[in-house]
């Protein structure tokens, strides 16, 4: 199981994770909403432990974002405010749970614990847009009726694009995601796989991936004409 821990102060960061690592969950870490937003739309984690006060985007900043994007992880949200009011915004916003600090490790866990069991029967393991879809269980991809054949790299950047839709991704972020090595400015490869998936699924000319010129791309839904 794969935690996400947003969570600025390094002292409570360390914390946390290293009682979950003792717990057997695998725990990546982000210190700032910005980089833990990018980190929750790139990964598929099991559950996201989100700090409400933030630098730069605050926790409720990145919940909102990622409920918006119809990022469905399990979130509990932590925060040093004890108002009523801040978690009450929270639960609206999307959170599952949340929990004030300061806060005994035990309960965090048992939290995560019971969070786990409910959405092991709720998780979906498909990703959708339009009616382009992605089963991440059986790593399967059609789109209607159609069943869709891609080779394992392939797979690998449409579920990247379709993890982040309505997102722009640069080509940096999708060569540490899906190759997993830096991007030579010379390499062209990803253009040559964006090729190949815009022939596998536009197929009757509708768009779905969008390049973004000097940024990178962007997966959506097509419009009414396209």
């Amino acid at each position: 199981m794969r935690i996400l821990v947003i969570e600025d102060e390094e002292k409570v960061a360390r914390f946390i994770q290293r009682g979950l690592e003792e717990e057997q969950y695998i725990v990546d870490v982000a210190h700032d909403g910005k980089t833990g937003l990018d980190m929750a739309c790139s990964d598929d984690y099991d559950v996201i432990i989100l700090d409400i006060m933030l630098p730069g985007k605050s926790g409720f900043d990145v919940l909102q974002e990622l409920r918006a994007m119809d990022i469905t992880t399990p979130i509990i949200i932590l925060t040093a405010r004890g108002s009523t009011e801040d978690r009450v915004r929270g639960l609206d916003l999307g959170a599952d749970d949340y929990l004030p600090k300061p806060f005994h490790l035990e309960e965090l866990a048992a939290r995560v614990r019971s969070i786990l069991r409910r959405s092991s029967t709720q998780k979906s393991t498909k990703i959708t847009v339009g009616d382009l879809v992605l089963d991440t269980a059986a790593h399967l991809v059609w789109r209607g009726n159609k069943e869709i054949e891609l080779t394992a790299k392939e797979y690998a950047l449409l579920e990247f694009l379709m993890r982040n839709k309505h997102r722009i991704v640069s080509r940096t972020m999708i060569m540490q995601h899906v190759w997993k090595d830096p991007l030579s400015p010379m390499s062209n490869i990803i253009e040559v796989y964006i090729k190949r998936l815009r022939s596998k699924i536009e197929f009757d000319g509708k768009r779905f991936i969008h390049n973004v010129r000097g940024i990178g791309y962007r997966i959506k839904e097509p419009n009414g004409d396209e």
